[in-house]
């Protein structure tokens, strides 16, 4: 049995985990008032056109689906208001086709895109605000194909292959989801050397909710349900990759048919509620911070071992007051040789061990009863 000494040293890694995303710079903050604000010009746009001014559409327009975009945005600060109309591809093609190309700082907002192969591209580095936008049907809503900072605000990315994807190897950016819906797509966020930062949000009947490719996400008071699977850290086509850090805080996982595989660096779960997914959640780490989290009546338990991808490197990290009730299989199994510290969970009614850490740091103040295999190995745990 390992005692608390532990503690001292993973105690430092909750800070680590606990820090705010940082707030936009002040220009991007005057930029996004000047954007907001702005009051687009009614306009009889056609398809090819070239805005260079804030502008409205009057009317849908329907696009044949060319080389070249249905609309293009050139210049910074404009806004495009689809005026709650559609531009859709009518082209009997989808690969290569676009929607709105933008190539400066700009927003679109108020319609929907439907049908193109990207919805919205972007051309040139510079910030990209989307609101209100619906992307539906299509290859890829929003790609970035370099260096931007995208803000999504109550939006719906519904039945497209990829919700949000990027240029492999070329570029990089930031991506704020907020008040948005994701739904039937195949990969909602694809991250590919980005971070992301998602609040209040819902993703529900994805393939993938968040693949953490290479990138950083932190997610805040949002709903995952009934997805093939709620992250992952994977290349379809060549298998697992590190992601960097992925934190979960204050959000509902339920009914998903698994979390995902996931070798990461970093994790953080605080305050979570996991409940009725088709599968636990097993992490290939490097250090974690598992907090207040309440995993109930899923098909397994909290597995934690060591990351693949730094040989000899052992998980680290906390495990605390956590409450483990009535999963199948164990509640919380650490894999040796992982030396998190585990302190104050509650492990009630599950089918294997109830907590089962041979090499964890005891923290102290752990419960458990009523386990099918055993109530704890390597911590002491009292019955209540």
């Amino acid at each position: 049995m390992h005692k608390a000494e532990g503690f001292s040293v993973t105690a430092a890694i909750a800070a680590l985990f606990l820090g705010a995303p940082a707030a936009f710079a002040a220009d991007r903050e005057a930029l996004d008032a000047r954007l907001q604000q702005a009051k687009p010009v009614e306009c009889d746009v056609q398809c090819g056109d070239v805005i260079t001014q804030h502008t409205k559409l009057t009317h849908d327009l329907s696009c044949p689906g060319t080389d070249e975009p249905a609309l293009r945005i050139e210049g910074d600060g404009i806004v495009l208001d689809l005026g709650g109309h559609t531009v859709s591809r009518s082209g009997p093609e989808r690969f290569n086709t676009r929607g709105v190309v933008v190539s400066g700082e700009s927003m679109v907002r108020h319609g929907t895109i439907r049908g193109f192969g990207q919805g919205v591209r972007t051309v040139a580095t510079g910030y990209l605000r989307l609101h209100e936008l619906t992307f539906a049907d299509n290859g890829v809503a929003v790609y970035n194909y370099t260096g931007n900072r995208f803000l999504v605000t109550h939006s719906r990315f519904i039945g497209n292959d990829f919700g949000f994807l990027s240029e492999f190897d070329v570029s990089s950016g930031s991506l704020d989801v907020r008040s948005s819906h994701f739904e039937n797509n195949g990969q909602a966020i694809f991250l590919n050397s980005h971070s992301a930062d998602v609040l209040d949000s819902t993703f529900t009947s994805n393939e993938v909710a968040i693949n953490c490719f290479y990138g950083s996400t932190r997610v805040r008071s949002s709903v995952f349900t009934r997805n093939q699977a709620v992250a992952s850290a994977a290349d379809p086509g060549q298998g697992p990759f590190l992601c960097d850090t992925l934190r979960f805080e204050d959000s509902l996982l339920a009914n998903n048919t698994s979390f995902g595989l996931q070798v990461v660096s970093n994790l953080a779960m605080v305050n979570n509620l996991l409940m009725g997914n088709d599968g636990g959640l097993a992490v290939k780490a490097s250090t974690v911070y598992i907090h207040g989290n309440t995993f109930w009546d899923n098909a397994g338990g909290l597995t934690l071992s060591d990351s693949p991808i730094v040989a000899g490197q052992r998980l680290t990290g906390i495990v605390r007051a956590n409450r483990f009730l009535h999963n199948d299989g164990d509640g919380l199994r650490v894999l040796p040789p992982s030396t998190p510290t585990v302190i104050g969970n509650v492990a009630v009614g599950n089918t294997g061990w109830g907590i089962h850490a041979p090499t964890a740091y005891d923290g102290g103040g752990n419960v458990a009863r009523n386990n099918g295999a055993g109530q704890c190995e390597g911590v002491t745990c009292a019955p209540y």
